[in-house]
C-alpha cells in the first residue's frame, strides 16, 4: 500500500498550577465561532466554560468578564476569568491577578509587574513565595536568579544556579540561565562555561538554546563551533534552516539574547513554556508564553510559541494573529512566513497560503524550503500538476542535491505518478533512491507501483522485503509486500503479511480489502466477505466503494490476479 508522511497528536497534560482553570468536558470540534450574549451571570459563566473547552480563550475571556460584571465577588468567576485573560492577552489580567494571593500563575504575573516597574524587593517576596512544588517550583530558581540580578546582586543569582545547573532534569535550562546572567554581566569565560554544560547535556538541540548558545560563544572567538551548532540544528528541519540562514546568524553572534534582567525573566517563562509543550501541555504553555511577552511585547520566539500552542488546539486563526505581531524585519521572519502559509492552508485559504508561500521564496531566492512546502500543499489538494511545478523550482534550487534531498524528488515522483506522468514519476524515485538508497518509504512506492503495473516483479519484491525489513512495524508497507506476493501468486506468503498488516493497521480500508481478496482465492470465501465488509464499513475512497459492494455479492473472477489490476 501506498502512503506519504505520518503526523502525531499529543493529549493535554494535566498540571497542577492550573487547577484553578479546569475546562469542561466535551470534544473539540474546532474553532467556536458563536458571540455569546448571556442576560445573566450564570449564563456567561456557562458560555465562557465552554469556550474554555474549546481552547477559544477570545471568547472565553469576553463571556468570563461579563460574568464577572454580572457577580464580581464570585471566587469560582475571579479564578477563571483570570485565568482566560492571561490566556488571551488581555490587560485585565493584572488587576486580577491581584484578588487572587493564592494563584501561582498570579503571583508571576505581579512580580513581573513588579520588576518592570524596578521595585525588585517586592519581586524577590512574590518570587519567594511560590509554592515549591509543581511547575512553579522548576520555574522559581530561575525567576529568583534574574530578579537578584535585577537587585545588582549578581555572584548570588550565579551561586543560586550553578549547583542546578549540576545535575537534575532541568539542568540545561538553569545552566543556560547561568550563561544568560554572566553574558550581561560582561563574565565571557563563566558565561562560555555553562553554555557548554547546557549543549553537552545530551538534550535535543533546540531554536532558542541554539540562537543563546551560539551567540555566547561566537562572542567568545567560537564561531566555528557556532556555526556547528546551527548546522546540527537545521539538519533536518527546512523551517529552521530559514530561520538561522546567513542573516540570522549574523545576528545572533552580535547581538546579546537579552538585553535586561526582566527580559530575562522573560526567557525563564519561555523556556519552560517550551519544555513542557512537548509533554502535551499547551494550555499550560500559552499561559506562560503570555507572561513572557507582558515583559517582552513583541518577542518573536514567544510567540511562535504562542501560535503553535493555539494551533494544537484548533485555534488556528488566532495562532495567525500571534504571527502577525512579529515584526517583517526580524531574524525568524523566515520561519514566520512559512507557518503563516501552513496555518492559511489549514484554515483553508490555499490561496493566500500560496501567496504567502511565494513571498518568502522571493525574500530568500536560493531556498528550497518555501516552493517544496507549497508542493506539499498543493498535493495534499490533489493538484497534481501545480504541485509538480513547485516541486520543479524547489529542486532548482538545489544545483548540487545531496542525500538530504531525498524527500524532493520523492514528493515530485507521487505528484507526477498522480498526474499520469508515470516514466517522470519512476525516475523521481529512482533518483530519490540514488541520493538515499535506504528510504523505505521510496522503496514501497516505486515496488508497490512496479507490482501494480506488472513491471519488474522480481526487483519490487526485493525493493518491498528491505522495505519490510527496515520498518518491520509499518502495517502499510507490510500490505505492499503481501499484495506483491499475491500478484506473484504466492498466496501463502501473501496471507501471512496480510494478516500481519491487518493486525498492524486494522482500521485500513485498503488493506482489509486486500486480504478478502487473498482469502477468495485461497478457498476462504465466508472469511474473504467479512474482510471486504469490513473494509467498506471503514470508508473507501473514490470509486473503490461499488467495487468492494460487487465483490460482496459476486466475489471475485476466475482470474482475480489478472483481471484486478488497480
Amino acid at each position: 500500500m501506498i502512503l506519504s508522511f505520518p503526523s502525531p497528536r499529543c493529549l493535554l497534560l494535566a498540571v497542577a498550577l492550573l487547577s484553578a482553570c479546569g475546562a469542561a468536558e466535551g470534544g473539540r470540534a474546532g474553532e467556536t465561532t458563536f458571540a455569546p450574549s448571556p442576560s445573566n451571570a450564570f449564563g456567561a459563566y456557562l458560555a465562557g466554560r465552554f469556550a474554555t473547552s474549546e481552547s477559544d480563550t477570545r471568547v472565553a475571556a469576553d463571556s468570563l468578564l461579563a460574568a464577572l460584571r454580572a457577580d464580581p465577588d464570585q471566587p469560582e468567576v475571579v479564578q477563571r476569568a483570570f485565568v482566560a485573560t492571561l490566556l488571551d492577552g488581555r490587560p485585565e489580567a493584572v488587576r486580577l491577578a491581584r484578588r487572587l494571593p493564592d494563584n501561582p500563575l498570579a503571583a508571576m504575573l505581579i512580580a513581573g509587574s513588579e520588576a518592570q516597574a524596578g521595585r525588585w524587593d517586592r519581586a524577590e517576596a512574590r518570587v519567594r513565595a511560590l509554592p515549591r512544588q509543581g511547575a512553579s517550583q522548576l520555574l522559581q530558581p530561575m525567576l529568583l536568579a534574574w530578579v537578584l540580578h535585577g537587585k545588582g546582586q549578581t555572584d548570588a543569582a550565579v551561586a543560586l544556579l550553578r549547583p542546578l545547573s549540576e545535575s537534575g532534569r532541568l539542568r540545561t535550562l538553569y545552566a543556560l540561565h547561568a550563561a544568560l546572567i554572566c553574558d550581561l554581566s560582561g563574565r565571557a569565560r563563566e558565561a562560555e562555561r555553562f553554555v557548554r554544560i547546557a549543549i553537552g547535556d545530551g538534550q535535543p538541540l533546540t531554536l532558542r538554546l541554539v540562537q543563546i548558545a551560539g551567540g555566547i560563544l561566537a562572542r567568545n572567538g567560537k564561531e566555528g563551533e557556532a556555526e556547528r551548532l546551527v548546522d546540527a540544528l537545521s539538519r533536518g528541519q527546512d523551517d529552521i534552516a530559514l530561520a538561522l540562514g546567513e542573516a540570522g546568524l549574523r545576528q545572533m553572534m552580535v547581538g546579546r539574547a537579552v538585553a535586561s534582567p526582566v527580559e530575562g525573566m522573560a526567557e525563564a517563562h519561555l523556556a519552560l513554556a517550551g519544555a513542557l509543550r512537548g509533554q502535551g501541555a499547551a494550555e499550560f504553555s500559552l499561559a506562560l508564553t503570555r507572561l513572557a511577552l507582558r515583559l517582552r511585547p513583541g518577542f518573536a520566539p514567544a510567540l511562535l510559541l504562542a501560535s503553535d500552542a493555539l494551533s494544537d488546539e484548533g485555534q488556528h486563526a488566532a495562532a495567525l494573529a500571534q504571527l502577525d505581531q512579529i515584526a517583517a524585519d526580524d531574524p525568524l521572519a523566515g520561519m514566520v512566513g512559512l507557518r503563516r502559509a501552513a496555518l492559511l492552508d489549514r484554515l483553508d485559504r490555499p490561496d493566500e497560503a500560496a501567496a504567502e508561500f511565494r513571498r518568502v521564496a522571493t525574500i530568500f531566492p536560493s531556498a528550497s524550503q518555501p516552493h517544496a512546502r507549497l508542493g506539499d500543499m498543493l498535493r495534499a489538494r490533489q493538484r497534481w500538476a501545480e504541485a509538480t511545478a513547485a516541486y520543479d523550482e524547489a529542486i532548482r534550487r538545489v544545483p548540487a542535491p545531496s542525500a538530504a534531498q531525498w524527500p524532493l524528488f520523492y514528493a515530485r515522483g507521487i505528484a507526477r505518478e498522480r498526474d499520469n506522468r508515470w516514466s517522470d514519476a519512476e525516475a523521481d524515485f529512482r533518483r530519490a533512491l540514488e541520493l538515499s538508497p535506504e528510504q523505505p518509504y521510496v522503496l514501497n512506492y516505486l515496488g508497490y507501483t512496479w507490482v501494480e503495473r506488472g513491471e519488474h516483479l522480481a526487483e519490487a519484491r526485493r525493493m518491498l522485503e528491505r522495505a519490510v525489513a527496515l520498518r518491520p512495524q509499518d502495517g502499510n508497507i507490510a500490505d505492499s509486500l503481501g499484495w506483491a506476493l499475491y500478484k506473484l501468486g504466492d498466496t501463502a506468503g501473501a496471507l501471512r503479511w496480510l494478516e500481519r498488516a491487518v493486525e498492524l493497521e486494522p482500521r485500513n480500508s485498503v488493506i482489509n480489502d486486500h486480504l478478502g481478496d487473498v482469502y477468495w482465492v485461497a478457498g476462504r470465501q465466508r472469511e474473504a466477505q467479512f474482510q471486504w465488509r469490513r473494509a467498506l464499513a471503514l470508508g473507501p475512497e473514490g470509486d473503490e466503494g461499488p467495487r468492494i459492494e460487487a465483490k460482496i455479492r459476486n466475489g471475485l473472477p476466475a482470474n482475480p490476479v489478472a483481471e484486478n489490476r488497480r
